[in-house]
């Protein structure tokens, strides 16, 4: 197949994985207007996404491997998955109660340049370097955010608004935080495992905090409806198999062309425009209109331009290509 070919078909990949990375907004979101509460949401993903991976394994290197590796070292696989997981999606749910899918997808966006801003505090060598141009993009991005809450809320963000935009913040840096701090314990350990045994081992560690934070939700709400649990499901299958799988084919598909990785990268700005769509057609949500709109236009550009410089860097190098891609989820 002709390196343009392999581009395209890589560009049409994450465009599909960025469809499905959008049911986390939308399904989330859904949930919440039923009435399910958020500890629930957050759980039932965890809970059914671990079954779900399991049979994966006999095709991704096996789970022996990762039990081994828990076993050996279970105080970071603990940590990390508790920062990348749990601190990451119950920031998630919680704040999907506060507005319509894409204002949540969209302040998410934050991630692309979280994981950049997280550097200096997790690696002592050339990673710990913030590249100006990327940092200068990122800026953009995060002006884009502000736009969007701020249009939303009419040009003030009342007390549950700045919660929720704390909340989604807090989640955009707690899921790169989380996989490159793993990343990072096993390159100093050695234990060479793959993306999918990564998901797999970081779902097994964090069980005891979803198990902790299902007791807290029976006790508050009760058990979960019905409907909940299919809406997590949605989302363990849509986001957390499919939309992983795909995109970690589309990068590796490109990852030595700085162009197409580029552009790869950049479908994720893509889910603010599914999960616009998806909210105004099924949840009936407002269309964004005015700073919102403007805010969600400059949040899409900085994606595009940040991916062009994120990709340029790490083409030809597997171990900041491996890097990037660690930062893509939800």
């Amino acid at each position: 197949m002709s390196s343009r070919r392999t581009a395209l078909l890589a560009v049409a990949i994450a465009l599909a994985s960025a469809l499905f990375f959008t049911s986390t907004y939308v399904l989330n979101r859904a949930a919440a207007v039923d009435g399910g509460h958020w500890a629930w949401t957050a759980t039932l993903r965890y809970l059914i996404t671990l079954p779900l991976l399991w049979p994966l394994m006999r095709w991704q290197g096996g789970a022996a491997p990762v039990w081994r590796a828990i076993r050996a070292h279970p105080g970071p696989w603990l940590a990390w998955s508790g920062i990348g997981f749990v601190l990451f999606y119950t920031g998630l749910t919680y704040a999907a109660a506060s507005g319509p899918s894409w204002l949540i997808a969209g302040t998410f966006q934050l991630t692309v340049i979280a994981g950049m801003l997280c550097a200096p505090f997790l690696y002592k060598d050339q990673r710990a370097r913030i590249p100006l141009p990327a940092l200068a993009v990122g800026l953009v991005v995060v002006a884009g955010v502000l736009l969007m809450q701020f249009g939303h809320g009419g040009g003030a963000l009342g007390r549950d608004g700045w919660i929720a935009l704390a909340c989604v913040a807090v989640a955009a840096f707690a899921y790169p935080l989380g996989n490159r701090g793993l990343l990072l314990h096993l390159e100093r350990s050695g234990e060479p495992l793959n993306a999918t045994q990564r998901v797999f081992g970081m779902t097994l560690a964090s069980q005891p905090l979803w198990l902790a934070i299902a007791v807290y939700a029976w006790s508050v709400a009760g058990p979960p409806s019905i409907a909940q649990v299919w809406l997590a499901a949605g989302v363990a299958v849509g986001a957390g198999i499919i939309a992983t799988v795909l995109f970690f084919q589309a990068t590796g598909m490109v990852r030595n062309e700085p162009t197409a990785l580029a552009a790869a990268e950049a479908m994720q700005a893509a889910e603010i425009l599914f999960a616009t769509l998806f909210g105004v057609l099924w949840l009936g949500e407002a269309w964004p209109q005015g700073r919102a709109l403007g805010g969600a236009l400059l949040v899409i550009a900085g994606i595009v331009a940040f991916s062009l410089v994120a990709a340029r860097a790490a083409a030809g190098n597997p171990r900041a290509t491996r890097r990037l891609r660690s930062d893509r989820g939800a």
